[in-house]
């Protein structure tokens, strides 16, 4: 876009910033205010006339934009053509604009709609899972087991040498857990407490230190103790742990099928979600706007380096890892908005309200978890727009081709793998 910008606009912005600089400009031998327009000028126009041209060009272009109707996506690129004192202003701005399209397609869409119960059997394999994961060990008088935990000591070598690494002292190690390479674990079952044993034992070709991929190590493992491991009983002292107490076994099996009703209506709905996000990229190819990527990229570099933390800077981190999703975050977040805009969507403050209580119901004080969402504008429109494309998707499933099927608890729960690279 080519703008041209009339002289005296220049000249009436410089001489309005000459002006509030002669009434407070210090200079030794004028009392402030009184400072001659002739030496404001000789010492302050060339910074004037740089900051008036910087927002002569930054509000000429915005205004440009909305008399073209266009939608920038991202701050343009300026070239100045003419910039000398007197003359019109002239510069080109080169900038991407937000693609127009109208979304189709949701004719072509398949989606696969799961349907589930949780069954007796689901909640007691539940329950059994929610008493492995509290599982004590008590120190045993025998043998060690698969399962059982193991306090050693042990020292590595490869080809005579203790390696970087290969050393511990007191570490717990539960058999069968497939911590340690192959056939590490597997040696040290029927060991007894104070006994050593010397394991033999080969690196996987794979292993992540590539100095000790597929070498062959000897391990001398000391046997401090053997622990045998003891489920919790399901009783007041279990149910505790969890927040829920004096409604017995009863009461607990009730809660516990709550929260996995709630999770299998959320995989359920995820797994919709999924295949119609899905099926409106591959219905609707769209050109990203390089700026839109670029932002998209910075953003998820942020966030993982927030998740994992160190010394790194967003910045350091390579752009190619985050393209591929930040393309897909990008395209699908100008979909969702075209359909709402298409359809007039708004979010429905019923919805709103059932997913804040959903939301809240997993917590001891449901109603002090609602009350917080509507004092707090910023996570309210955050459900908002959780809601607003829960719409979207409802939107699509109208016209979609969707078959619906009846799966396992266990089925509906599972997450998707995720495609295999070739």
């Amino acid at each position: 876009m080519s703008i041209t910008v009339p002289a005296e606009r220049i000249e009436t912005q410089v001489n309005k910033r000459l002006q509030q600089t002669a009434q407070k400009a210090k200079i030794p031998g004028f009392r402030p205010g009184k400072v001659p327009m002739s030496v404001i000028r000789q010492r302050y126009e060339a910074d004037a006339r740089q900051e008036a041209v910087g927002d002569v060009i930054q509000s000429s272009f915005y205004e440009a934009v909305v008399e073209q109707k266009l939608n920038p996506a991202g701050a343009p690129s300026v070239e100045p053509k003419v910039l000398e004192k007197g003359k019109d202003l002239e510069f080109v701005a080169t900038f991407e604009v937000f693609p127009e399209f109208t979304v189709a397609g949701f004719e072509s869409i398949a989606v696969e709609r799961l349907s589930a119960d949780v069954s007796d059997a689901d909640l007691d394999k539940m329950l059994d899972i929610l008493r492995k994961q509290n599982t004590r060990f008590e120190v045993a008088d025998r043998a060690a087991q698969n399962e059982d935990q193991l306090n050693i000591d042990f020292v590595g070598k490869v080809d005579g040498e203790v390696f970087a690494g290969g050393s511990a002292k007191a570490t717990q190690l539960v058999l069968g857990s497939g911590r340690m390479i192959p056939g590490f674990e597997d040696g040290l079952v029927g060991a007894k407490a104070g006994e050593e044993r010397v394991l033999n034992v080969t690196f996987p070709e794979d292993y992540q230190n590539l100095d000790l991929a597929g070498k062959a190590a000897e391990f001398t493992v000391t046997v401090n103790s053997v622990s045998e491991p003891k489920l919790p009983e399901l009783n007041e002292e279990f149910f505790a742990q969890f927040g829920i107490k004096e409604t017995g076994l009863e009461g607990f099996r009730a809660e516990v099928r709550k929260n996995m009703e709630r999770e299998l209506r959320q995989a359920i709905k995820s797994k919709v979600k999924n295949q119609v996000m899905d099926g409106l990229l591959a219905s609707n190819p769209i050109e990203v706007p390089k700026a839109l990527l670029e932002n998209e990229v910075n953003r998820l570099r942020v966030q993982a380096v927030q998740q994992f933390g160190g010394n790194i800077k967003p910045d350091q981190l390579p752009a190619e890892l985050f393209e591929e999703q930040a393309k897909r975050r990008v395209v699908l977040g100008l979909i969702v908005a075209e359909v709402v805009k298409q359809y007039e969507l708004k979010p429905d403050e019923a919805r709103v309200r059932e997913l804040i209580q959903e939301m809240a119901s997993a917590y001891q004080e449901p109603e002090q978890v609602v009350s917080w969402y509507y004092k707090n504008d910023q996570q309210l429109n955050e459900v908002r727009s959780v809601v607003l494309e829960e719409q979207v998707v409802d939107t699509v499933l109208q016209k979609a081709s969707v078959t619906d099927k009846a799966v396992s608890y266990e089925e509906a729960v599972k997450p998707v793998e995720a495609p295999q690279a070739d």
